[in-house]
């Protein structure tokens, strides 16, 4: 099995990243209970990778229709299309997620590799069964949490059956309850780690 893991861990805290806590829970689980896996990371704060914006999306859109898929414009694509499942963590920004998670999600959205169009609509392509998104915020979980329903709705779009997701929200409201809350998503991830 090989574990696509989009670490977008963007923080001010360095190695107190709260996201980070609970990418490493499951990590270490998911390690352990399948030792031969092997684990992709794409750091979303080392890569080079921009909006698209014309010429480039133009250009991009060419190779797609000539069903070209073999450079380095989908590269990122390719990547997140072989995966036999997929690990984001993202903190809880602006209502949904650092801005580079939305360039990244431009670059592994094609068209003819990750998803295709029929006359019934939208198909999915990707080899992955499963996605979970790890996120933790300064604000308690909504309804409307929109990085929790746009990644639900990009697995969906991407065709994996399974979505799974852990929020840590409130850590900003009452200080003295980050450990418990920190321990109790921890705890979840860990379990989705051990049955991913």
């Amino acid at each position: 099995m090989k574990l696509l893991y989009i670490d977008c861990c963007v923080t001010l805290r360095g190695p107190d990243s709260r996201t980070r806590a609970l990418a490493e829970a499951f990590l270490s689980a998911f390690r352990e209970a399948r030792p031969q896996a092997e684990v992709e990371t794409v750091s979303l704060e080392s890569l080079d990778i921009h909006p698209y914006l014309l010429p480039a999306l133009e250009e991009r859109e060419a190779l797609a229709e000539a069903g070209d898929f073999g450079g380095p414009v989908f590269a990122l694509a390719r990547q997140f299309y072989q995966a036999d499942g997929v690990l984001v963590a993202a903190p809880f920004w602006d209502l949904s997620f650092p801005s580079i998670l939305r360039v990244y999600i431009e670059h592994i959205s094609a068209n003819g590799l990750t998803y295709h169009y029929e006359s019934d609509g939208c198909h999915g392509d990707c080899k992955a069964s499963r996605l979970l998104y790890l996120t933790a915020g300064g604000d308690f979980e909504k309804p409307e949490s929109l990085g929790v329903l746009y990644w639900k709705q990009l697995a969906a779009m991407f065709g994996i059956p399974r979505f799974d997701y852990v929020f840590a929200g409130g850590l900003d409201v009452d200080p003295e309850r980050v450990p418990a809350i920190m321990a109790e998503a921890c705890e979840e991830a860990r379990r989705l780690g051990r049955e991913f």
